[in-house]
């Protein structure tokens, strides 16, 4: 072996073991890392027809997407233009727990939603590749603390008392896209105690499923975990302690909420 060979691979090797090096020393590091308070749990959805779960990482939610429910909330649904905000991913709680009456309220609305999981993202995403970072659908509640959100709106405040508290997005389990297609079409439905109280369909929706993925990812970089509600049907109303709420998607599911 000649000379610039034998120090050619000299060089490798060095390389090699202060890569190796730093790797084992970042690894102990990391090892050794402690917190000074204990870890948040992992928020996660049930996923259909498995024992896996969908890790949520953000919660967005896309504001009255549906012409007839722009209009009773005091919108005109031909000028006004999309708006998201956003729960805390501990919002998420599964349906069948039930949904505890929150504090500081004496006004609780009911919103029936579909639920988007993305399984990827990005920024810039075109409506003709949107669907591709879908993973699955659902069906879910977005609560609202209505009185709150009336005095936030005169006061011209941020919604966020009002939407983001404990326990304020239910959800029932996703339905993979690879085992159930896409829900771009079907009826949305929502009862209080049997007797229904919105009933719309996902096709009336003012922008669609890619069209909302789309603008958001204007304004943020979407990622795998990352859940979007995609509004709510005309018929929003109140509800009380001991009422029953029944939500469903037609081709995607059906919940029932207690409230409790």
């Amino acid at each position: 072996m000649n000379d610039n060979k034998i120090k050619s691979r000299r060089q490798f090797l060095a390389g090699s073991a202060a890569g190796a090096a730093a790797l084992a020393t970042k690894s102990a590091t990391a090892q050794e890392a402690r917190y000074v308070i204990d870890v948040p749990e992992v928020v996660s959805m049930e996923i259909d027809g498995t024992s896996n779960r969908f890790p949520v990482r953000r919660v967005f939610a896309l504001g009255r997407n549906y012409r007839a429910h722009a209009i009773e909330s005091g919108d005109d649904p031909d000028v006004t233009p999309p708006f998201f905000f956003i729960k805390p991913r501990d919002a998420v709680v599964e349906a069948g727990k039930g949904h505890p009456y929150p504090q500081m309220t004496k006004e609780l609305r009911y919103e029936a939603e579909m639920i988007v999981a993305l399984k990827s993202g990005g920024t810039d995403i075109s409506p003709e590749d949107a669907l591709d970072h879908v993973y699955a659908y659902g069906v879910g509640l977005d609560m609202t603390r209505e009185d709150l959100q009336h005095v936030a709106q005169e006061l011209s405040r941020p919604w966020a008392i009002s939407k983001s508290f404990d326990n304020s997005a239910p959800c029932g389990p996703l339905y993979p896209v690879e085992s159930n297609g896409h829900a771009v079409d079907g009826r949305i439905w929502l009862s209080v105690n049997d007797e229904m109280k919105q009933d719309s369909n996902l096709s009336l929706q003012r922008w669609s499923v890619p069209e909302g993925i789309a603008i958001l990812s204007q304004y943020y970089k979407l990622t795998a975990g990352d859940i979007i509600m995609t509004g709510t049907p005309a018929g929003i109303g109140l509800v009380n302690k001991g009422d029953v709420i029944k939500t469903g998607i037609e081709g995607v599911g059906e919940i029932e909420v207690v409230i409790t």
